[in-house]
């Protein structure tokens, strides 16, 4: 009699384990180049959820910017990847969210320049002008390769419908989300100021408040998204994280006791793609945690 309960309970405890599979890396789906009218081509990987293959579900999709360092396999100029589809395989086996598609999007030479929130770049000033001390000019990247805006156009009307056509995807912008660090952490929240009917919520981490000293981060205190998106800002005070606190400061007493937002600090986390594997859970719990 203990025997056949044993086996009963042994039974049960298979029935209730969440099938996923064995390797996240499982989910890893070849990469292709992205064509596109408004920015040059280029790489994309997706990375689908342990039970994408077995279910006729539809899931909601997270965007993240520098692609080549969202996976196994960094590139040679950080030397470290985030491991994000390690780090959610775990939290949906755990059940502690939502199983999610990513969309991981290379960046290319012109990184700062079509991660910058075109916008927020200061007018060019006329000689002899008291402003003429143009905080442009400390920027390590030229006006004639600003491309914010066209990066997100092509985000939002080439790249997704072509993500929503290929997968089985949630598509309003309640489940579409972006995630990104640094400059990645920038374009990220630019995205739901821009387009906040394609985009609900952004995780940005370190974002880099502090360039150009910190014109961006003026601009957003005027700018901000909807009250129904969703963001998620944190930073170390590590390296270069350590002057991102004042300006992260200011922007959320802008925002207010504002529903959906949320800052973190991390005393002594770096900027680097080390730090933010570390903790890059909590974001990911941030925008697909059960409620």
């Amino acid at each position: 009699m203990r025997r056949m309960i044993r086996l009963l309970v042994a039974l049960l405890a298979l029935v209730a384990t969440p099938a996923f599979a064995a390797d996240a890396a499982d989910g890893l789906q070849p990469k292709f180049t992205a064509s596109s009218t408004l920015i040059p081509a280029r790489t994309v990987q997706v990375w689908l959820p342990p039970d994408y293959a077995t279910s006729k579900r539809r899931y909601p999709v997270i965007y993240l910017h520098d692609g080549q360092n969202v996976y196994d396999d960094p590139s040679p100029w950080s030397g470290k990847s985030w491991a994000v589809h390690r780090a959610l395989a775990k939290l949906i086996a755990e059940r502690k969210v939502r199983p999610a598609i990513l969309v991981a999007v290379w960046n290319t030479d012109n990184r700062l320049g079509e991660y910058m929130p075109e916008a927020a770049v200061p007018p060019v000033v006329a000689p002899g002008d008291p402003n003429a001390d143009d905080l442009f000019k400390k920027l390590p990247v030229e006006r004639a390769k600003i491309a914010g805006d066209a990066y997100l156009a092509f985000l939002a009307d080439e790249l997704k419908p072509l993500i929503d056509k290929q997968y089985r995807t949630l598509r309003g912008p309640r489940d579409t989300m972006l995630m990104g660090s640094s400059m990645g952490g920038l374009i990220s929240a630019y995205a739901l100021v821009r387009y906040p009917t394609v985009f609900g919520a952004a995780a940005c981490l370190s974002t880099a408040w502090p360039i150009g000293d910190g014109f961006t981060e003026r601009w957003f205190e005027t700018h901000l998204p909807p009250y129904t998106a969703r963001l998620y800002f944190d930073y170390g005070t590590g390296t270069n994280d350590g002057t991102i606190a004042p300006f992260q400061a200011k922007l959320d007493a802008a925002a207010g006791k504002r529903r959906g937002w949320v800052s973190r600090a991390f005393p002594g986390a770096e900027h680097s793609e080390r730090a933010w594997a570390a903790r890059v859970d909590i974001p990911l719990t941030f925008l697909l945690g059960k409620k």
